[in-house]
């Protein structure tokens, strides 16, 4: 199975930020009002310890904050306590995929089968619960076939899929195509369809024409690039990442001012440390030391922390222009 770096990246994605399905939670967690979220799901709790929204929203929150072991426990409880609910299965499957890519490549197989058994329990006991589909079609994708993952499992879970939801069938296999780098062929699909009604794969939708634009970007195709990242703004003006992505087209072709402005467009949606660290690098571009300075600063701090990549190239940086 071939898959290029970009692609992988955007697929475990996937993985990692596949949501359960909507509920009273939705609004506010797209909103990152995470303190808000943390204080209805609490009490809810109060009132009933097994309430499984409440519980599979509080594994969530503290996955986006970066709790991981947090969010396993709280994975770990819903299932105790709801054995049955799909979403259960998918919140726990999704910390521990989160907790397998952090722990490094060893740690990683050692989760896989658990991973691979929570997202599959999620589809035996939903079928209709397309987020676990996504994210059971994302570890096929990316696991080795020791684990149990593969190129012909997941083809034959897009083949499954499009019996029960042709929409979301159609964009696995887009996804698959993707991933042989067939960029044509997947282009062509995704754009080909209308903006899904179903909120799972119009975020699949989104996400698949991002990773598209991040692809072309870094194999320098700037123009392609730029073409999905405009898609995606069309189709999902609330996508911080074709936000964030066309800011760094901009970035790459020099347009330094307009880059920062992109950034910061994205960070107004959605803050993270990566966007104050591109930021940083276009004000340090621009030869304005003293807020590149204080960006970087941002950068470090900020929590989920920066890639060590990212990190690194940060300090020394710093390093760089203090001397």
């Amino acid at each position: 199975m071939r898959i290029s770096h970009a692609i992988a990246v955007g697929a475990l994605g996937l993985l990692l930020c596949a949501q359960a399905s909507a509920n009273e939670y939705s609004a506010l967690m797209k909103a990152r009002k995470f303190d808000d979220v943390a204080r209805i799901a609490s009490a809810k709790l109060a009132q009933d310890a097994g309430n499984a929204d409440a519980l599979v929203v509080t594994s969530e929150v503290a996955l986006a904050e970066g709790r991981i072991d947090d969010a396993v426990k709280l994975g770990e409880r819903c299932i105790a306590a709801q054995p049955k609910v799909s979403n259960c299965h998918l919140a726990y499957g999704n910390a521990l995929g989160t907790k397998a890519v952090t722990a490094g490549i060893m740690s990683a197989i050692g989760y896989a089968g658990k991973i691979r058994d929570a997202f599959k329990t999620a589809v035996e006991l939903d079928p209709q619960n397309m987020d676990a589909r996504f994210s059971l079609m994302t570890y096929y994708m990316q696991a080795p076939g020791v684990v149990g993952g593969g190129t012909g499992k997941a083809q034959a879970l897009a083949a499954q899929t499009a019996l029960i939801n042709p929409e979301a069938g159609k964009l696995m296999l887009a996804r698959l195509d993707a991933a042989d780098d067939k960029f044509a062929k997947a282009e062509a699909t995704v754009l080909g369809m209308p903006v899904s009604s179903n909120e799972a794969v119009a975020e699949g939708q989104r996400d698949l024409i991002n990773n598209l634009g991040q692809k072309y970007l870094s194999d320098k195709k700037y123009a392609d690039s730029e073409r999905m990242f405009r898609e995606a703004q069309k189709r999902f003006p609330d996508s911080e990442n074709a936000v964030y992505g066309m800011a760094r087209v901009q970035q790459e072709l020099g347009k330094h001012r307009e880059a920062i402005a992109g950034f910061e467009q994205a960070n107004a949606m959605t803050r993270r440390a990566t966007s104050w660290y591109r930021i940083a690098k276009s004000q340090q571009a621009l030869g304005d030391i003293p807020n590149a300075v204080a960006s970087y600063g941002k950068a470090l701090a900020f929590k989920p922390a920066l890639p060590p990549k990212m990190r690194a190239d940060a300090d020394e940086q710093l390093k760089l222009v203090r001397q």
